[in-house]
């Protein structure tokens, strides 16, 4: 869970990062949402580069998914009864990251068949990438479901961060803190990347 974990919140430090050349204009989003489909040229043929990424990615999500479901079996057949009172110390974060999990999860969905096969989206128009984050963002729906999904993702950084920094043997209590301000710092950053690009939607700086 640890380290699929961390796969993917690299691809969300470099998915924001994309995201938010959306505020550069049409012709440098466009741009980059070209480089993706040649990334690795002339080595590897037209978007290899960008199915490698996809297929690291679906198996950093199922890897996480499965462990997630494996390690709620192993909590259920330890303890079959809850505590008669909450744990001492345990953050809003730690409390919902199944709940964030599933909506992040539905959210890829949505994502996906969205912006990237046009399923659900009216007017989509492949190679416009610029026009469809506009149109997404447009619509009262398009923002209430990508910020909501963005808060999920954003408490699932913040406790999934430094929970991944104590498997993996890095943590000790000296570093706590630091650890604990890192996955805060990262939380917020993510979040705040992420929600800007509707937020410049609906106020018109990204028009």
């Amino acid at each position: 869970m640890a380290v699929s974990g961390l796969i993917m919140l690299a691809y969300l430090v470099a998915h924001v990062a994309g995201n938010l050349k959306v505020f550069f204009g049409p012709e440098e989003f466009n741009g980059y949402a070209h480089w993706l489909r040649v990334m690795g040229a002339p080595v590897l043929h037209h978007e290899w580069g960008l199915w490698l990424a996809r297929i690291v990615l679906l198996a950093a999500v199922g890897a996480h998914a499965v462990s997630a479901y494996q390690l709620s079996r192993r909590d259920i057949r330890a303890r079959p009864t809850r505590y008669a009172h909450r744990r001492k110390g345990s953050s809003y974060a730690t409390r919902t990251m199944r709940w964030g999990g599933i909506i992040v999860g539905l959210f890829i969905v949505w994502h996906v068949l969205d912006l990237t096969t046009g399923t659900v989206h009216p007017g989509f128009e492949s190679g416009r990438p610029y026009q469809n984050v506009i149109d997404t963002f447009s619509t009262w729906y398009g923002n209430t479901i990508y910020i909501v999904a963005m808060l999920a993702v954003g408490l699932h950084v913040r406790h999934g961060f430094w929970s991944a920094a104590q498997t993996l043997g890095v943590g000790n209590a000296r570093r706590e803190r630091a650890l604990r301000l890192l996955a805060n710092v990262l939380a917020l950053a993510l979040t705040a990347g992420f929600i800007a690009v509707p937020v410049g939607v609906m106020t018109g700086v990204v028009n």
